[in-house]
């Protein structure tokens, strides 16, 4: 797939796999906007990071230090003429709430205003499963919610159109299934947009009460209905016809969903699709649900909005249950649905596995600096010294699992809670500390800051500072060292807290006695009514030069007297008899003082002797002399009507390069003629977590795979075949590769982990090809196993059906994928041993 730089430029119709918020920045840029805001917040974060970061002289862009203030700035550019969007989550959208209720009630002529919101109504890296479109709706803002990548691509055009046309703000609420899966779409024409005059003056964008009074009116009166009637015609709504005697309407992302289901049912309804949601065009609607005979059913992405919209309008619908909790639907929940209420035969699941599977949370990476804050107050709560320690979103939260985090509300919450905790409770000011991330400290938790001097709130601040915006992927934040644009910083984080005046101590983060010391320090002087905070200086190890992270130590086993201390981390693992090895999730600590050195009290953890052992391999048997065989020539392939794969294991295993290469695959095939989409577990859910990705091409529709229609089943963790749901995808007469590699979820012990041969014994049902991948990458010279993920690969290549694709293609789309030389000859190396795995046997 190409970079984003380079499909600015793409002609018109070029066929292109994105994912969504790639397809959305695309379009943004082919719509002609001028500017784009936003702050960093999953599902919506890559529009701007990923994308629209990455022409910065094609528009204006940067980040804004949060939702409110990026809210702010674009109603600035839209003031000044400017068409701009501005992005978030929905935690977000409701922290820019205030501006975004206000703004909704200007009425001059301006540029664009486009508020892209992403959902997430799993959740899967927020804690809001909320349905906005209550409070939009209040707002009398128009809501578009888009069906398809396609219409990720789309709707940034639309939805700066109607901002111009009736001179409002348009939001995108878009699925984080769209947001963060990929589909093919085709490009269409670029065009240029004029800035628009400045207006003598700016009175109309004065909301004092009274005039926000008429706005008001305004907006309800004529502006909301005029966009109704305009969209009765738009194409906003689409109408399939059926030969059964029910409807269906279905809304935004949940359209996939919904014909993914009806395609494993057989069914084929009449479908009305609405992209727009708010206001609704309610004469089309009624004149769908006239021309079906028999029930009218309505599935929804977030709650029962359009339901409620629809019987209000008289409509006869039949909708999800009073007070049920589902937000976002799976195909097995269509079809449980549609079943029940249509009183249709439902098919049989398959085999039934009875080992449970442990439970896996996700935790902060290997080698992180907030490791050392974890253990700290981990043993200062086991010693009775700390009550609570109050929490804020981002990695930080991941110290829940580390027992060093207690509670989570919103960014910059965590010493509020603490100060109100205080206030009640005097005596527990030694007793209770907060925790906050650098990110959110100058996002909002500044604020909680000053507050605790202005009201002489005694106690202790943690700000764990890694530099960046670090869960939403590595954001420049006003704590990093340059700004978006490249640009040196002259903002410093702890000299911004000093000048509130609190006491301010700044300690390296990977110094674990030092951390230790300082904490226990300031919890002491809390109790005398002192407020302390705590700067732990240390680098994001996801930023950190790859260099760095090669492990430089080794464990002597003559010395090491398995006490255990040393099973803090990922990066080490302990055998049947309690002897730790390191595992390839070792990242060194990025080069600090590392901390399982420090635990060490024997000495036993010390620095290789030798040169660690690189992947350097030769390339040799790489078959570069195969022709790639063309897409024309595989027309005479008889390929089935779809491809579907689905792969599970966990967060570091690189899931999501299979995705990346079969994509690549795809696109050389006769299958980049129909359609082609995969979908990704993003969020919390990698850092060590459960991650399923999914595969599909041909007749598909969603990223999100029905029951018992997947062609092959991979197992990159032993354990990971367990999870609930996961078997039932595979379909009659599939296949499910087995990697035999088994990882330790965090907290759990080895006794604990479900028996490798019960799991095979479990499995004796299905048809099951077994490899030992991480053995195989290892052997050919790649010592952390990285490549396992290739092998892999190598032996889907020869599992039906995905062998009727020739190995050229394989070779070819595996290549696509990277442009270094060592690392593409290491790729065909791995890919090869995959492919030979099954005759060694």
């Amino acid at each position: 797939m190409p970079k984003f730089k380079e499909l600015v430029d793409a002609p018109v119709g070029t066929r292109v796999i994105l994912q969504g918020n790639a397809a959305f920045a695309l379009g943004v840029l082919h719509a002609g906007f001028h500017a784009a805001d936003g702050y960093p917040g999953t599902p919506s974060t890559e529009v701007i990071d990923a994308c629209l970061s990455q022409v910065q002289d094609k528009i204006k862009v940067g980040w804004s230090v949060n939702e409110a203030v990026a809210v702010g700035v674009a109603v600035g550019h839209a003031l000044a003429g400017f068409d701009v969007v501005v992005t978030m989550k929905i935690p977000g959208l409701f922290q820019a709430a205030d501006a975004v209720s206000t703004s909704a009630f200007y009425n001059g002529p301006a540029g664009a205003l486009v508020i892209y919101a992403a959902t997430d109504y799993v959740p899967s890296s927020t804690q809001h499963v909320i349905d906005a479109r209550y409070f939009l709706a209040s707002c009398r803002l128009p809501v578009l919610e888009p069906r398809s990548h396609q219409e990720m691509y789309d709707v940034a055009r639309q939805a700066a159109d109607i901002s111009r046309r009736f001179q409002t703000p348009v939001v995108v609420l878009a699925s984080g299934i769209l947001c963060h899966s990929e589909g093919l779409l085709l490009t269409g024409e670029q065009r240029t947009v004029s800035p628009r005059e400045l207006q003598e003056n700016l009175h109309q964008w004065m909301l004092m009460p009274g005039i926000a009074r008429k706005n008001y009116e305004q907006a309800t009166g004529r502006r909301i209905p005029a966009i109704a009637q305009w969209a009765e015609g738009s194409g906003l709504l689409t109408e399939t016809a059926g030969n059964h005697d029910f409807g269906i309407i279905v809304n935004g992302a949940a359209d996939m969903i919904v014909r993914e289901a009806l395609n494993g049912m057989g069914l084929h309804p009449a479908i009305l699709s609405l992209c727009m949601t708010h206001p609704l065009p309610i004469d089309r609607i009624k004149t769908f649900a006239e021309k079906v005979k028999g029930k009218l059913f309505v599935i929804e992405e977030g709650d029962k909005f359009l339901e409620e919209k629809l019987k209000l309008a008289g409509l006869p619908v039949t909708g999800k249950p009073e007070n049920s909790p589902l937000t976002d639907w799976q195909p097995e929940e269509v079809s449980d649905f549609l079943s029940t209420h249509l009183g249709l035969h439902r098919p049989a699941v398959g085999p039934q596995v009875p080992i449970k599977p442990l439970p896996r949370p996700p935790s902060i990476c290997p080698g992180c600096p907030y490791r050392a804050f974890g253990l700290a107050v981990d043993k200062l709560k086991k010693q009775k010294k700390l009550y609570a320690s109050f929490g804020d979103i981002g990695c930080s939260s991941l110290l829940y699992f580390l027992n060093a985090l207690d509670t989570v509300m919103c960014m910059g919450a965590s010493d509020t809670m603490r100060q109100g905790f205080v206030l009640s409770r005097p005596d527990m000011a030694g007793k209770t500390l907060s925790v906050v991330g650098d990110s959110c400290e100058c996002h909002s938790g500044l604020d909680a800051t000053r507050n605790a001097v202005f009201r002489n709130i005694p106690g202790v601040k943690v700000i764990l500072d890694n530099h960046i915006t670090a869960m939403t992927g590595g954001q420049p934040a006003p704590s990093s060292p340059i700004n978006l644009a490249g640009q040196p910083q002259r903002f410093v984080l702890k000299e911004a807290v000093a000048a509130e005046k609190g006491r301010t101590v700044v300690i390296d983060a990977y110094d674990l006695k030092g951390v230790e010391a300082a904490v226990k320090e300031a919890l002491e002087l809390g109790a005398e009514g002192e407020f302390t905070t705590l700067i732990l200086e240390g680098p994001c190890i996801q930023e950190t030069d790859r260099k760095k992270k090669n492990r430089t130590l080794e464990i002597d086993r003559d010395t090491c007297k398995k006490c255990g201390l040393c099973g803090i981390c990922p990066g080490i693992e302990h055998d049947e008899e309690k002897r730790p090895h390191f595992t390839s999730l070792c990242t060194n600590c990025g080069g600090n003082t590392q901390v399982c050195r420090q635990r060490c009290p024997f000495g036993a953890i010390r620095p290789m002797t030798p040169e660690m052992k690189g992947f350097a391999p030769s390339p040799s048997p790489s078959r570069e002399d195969l022709p790639e065989v063309s897409p024309a020539q595989l027309q005479t392939v008889s390929f089935p009507p779809a491809l579907r794969l689905a792969i599970r294991g966990i967060g570091g295993q690189g899931n999501l390069f299979f995705g990346k290469v079969l994509a690549e695959v795809a696109l050389r095939t006769p299958y980049a003629q129909t359609h082609i989409i995969k979908g990704e577990t993003h969020g919390m859910a990698q850092l060590g977590g459960p991650v399923i990705s999914t595969f599909a091409c041909g007749q598909v529709h969603s990223p999100v795979m029905a029951p018992q229609s997947a062609d092959v089943l991979v197992v990159m963790e032993i354990g990971e075949v367990l999870r609930p749901g996961f078997l039932d995808l595979l379909k009659a007469g599939g296949k499910i590769i087995f990697n035999e590699f088994r990882a330790l979820p965090i907290n759990a012990r080895k006794e604990d982990y479900p028996d490798l041969q019960e799991i095979k014994k479990s499995l004796s049902a299905f048809d099951i090809v077994t490899i030992d991948a991480n053995r195989l990458a290892i052997d050919l010279g790649d010592q952390t196993g990285r490549s396992a993920n290739v092998v892999v690969l190598g032996l889907l290549s020869t599992t039906a059906p995905f062998d009727l694709i020739p190995e050229s293609t394989w070779l070819a789309g595996l290549d696509a994928v990277t442009s270094d030389p060592r690392i593409r000859s290491a790729n065909r190396l791995a890919f090869q041993a995959g492919r030979q795995s099954q005759s060694a046997h």
